[in-house]
């Protein structure tokens, strides 16, 4: 048994909480929700927690992890270690981790894949640190994996920043994923021969090359939903995508399927696209094609 202190309880974390209670480790979590909190405040999280502790951090990227790792090293000691589990950009580690050493407070960044379904099914991890680190905190780690081999669950990817790095190409790989099939069916929905959509989908889940768990969650959402009209095509991004970008620009490594996902995700969130109108314009006047004026 393994004793875990667990800051941010919201679709991931509450879900962590429960899958590592379950594994028989002792939880003691924290949120700014009092309801589902176990603890006060971080300094009350800390006391309750015995000496050398582990706290993992589950807070929205960027400034909320920042802030709550700085504080953190305020109320820890030495020999203590704080894993970061969030979706940080892979270059917030470093500083994080170089902010804890200084009060000799270990650090490990981890990816952490499965999203509201990794209660039951497993977490997929991604991790970044020491190797004494990550074999300090892996009764933890084989909690939340997926049962089977720990190799097809868990990865150490390397150094401080490599677990965020890893999961940020995951993610961008996502994307691309989601985009093909999303494309798929609106092809097959536009297509007058093809008669019943969601019976194909679904005849692709066993068998064929195609078969996911993305294709079995596209199948879920089809059985509640089968032409997806209760649904407004805007989709966000968690940023991930971007950095994905980032990097294969600075490595100059060809990412064609990624930046058009990423680029259909903002083309979902115009309702009146500029360049489209442009586009339009152009038409009319170079082959004077047809084009829809406004409120005509």
């Amino acid at each position: 048994m393994v004793q875990l202190g667990l800051i941010g309880l919201g679709k991931m974390g509450f879900n962590m909480r429960e899958r590592l209670r379950a594994a028989g480790h002792e939880v003691v979590g924290y949120d700014r929700n009092p309801e589902v909190s176990d603890s006060e405040s971080l300094a009350d999280l800390v006391s309750k927690l015995s000496a050398p502790r582990i706290v993992w951090v589950m807070v929205p990227a960027g400034e909320p992890t920042r802030a709550t790792v700085a504080e953190l090293g305020e109320l820890l000691s030495e020999g203590d270690l704080v894993i970061d589990g969030g979706n940080s950009k892979f270059t917030d580690d470093k500083i994080n981790a170089e902010l804890l050493a200084g009060h000799k407070v270990g650090y490990l960044d981890v990816g952490v894949s499965g999203g509201v379904w990794g209660k039951d099914n497993g977490y997929g991890l991604m991790v970044g640190g020491a190797a004494a680190d990550v074999e300090r905190a892996m009764p933890i780690f084989d909690a939340l994996r997926p049962e089977g081999p720990r190799e097809e669950g868990f990865s150490h990817a390397g150094a401080v920043g490599a677990g965020h790095y890893a999961k940020m190409v995951h993610n961008g790989i996502e994307y691309g994923l989601m985009q093909a099939f999303a494309e798929g069916f609106e092809l097959l929905e536009s297509a007058k021969v093809v008669e019943d959509v969601p019976a194909v989908i679904k005849g692709w889940q066993r068998g064929t090359v195609v078969r996911s768990w993305l294709l079995d969650l596209l199948v879920r959402a089809l059985d509640e939903d089968p032409e997806l009209d209760d649904l407004e095509g805007y989709v966000e991004d968690s940023g991930e995508g971007r950095w994905t970008l980032e990097e294969a620009i600075n490595n100059a490594v060809p990412a064609p399927v990624i930046s058009a996902a990423l680029f259909a995700r903002f083309a979902s969130r115009q309702e009146d696209s500029a360049a489209m109108r442009a586009v339009a314009a152009l038409r009319n006047q170079f082959g004077g094609h047809a084009v829809k004026k406004v409120g005509g």
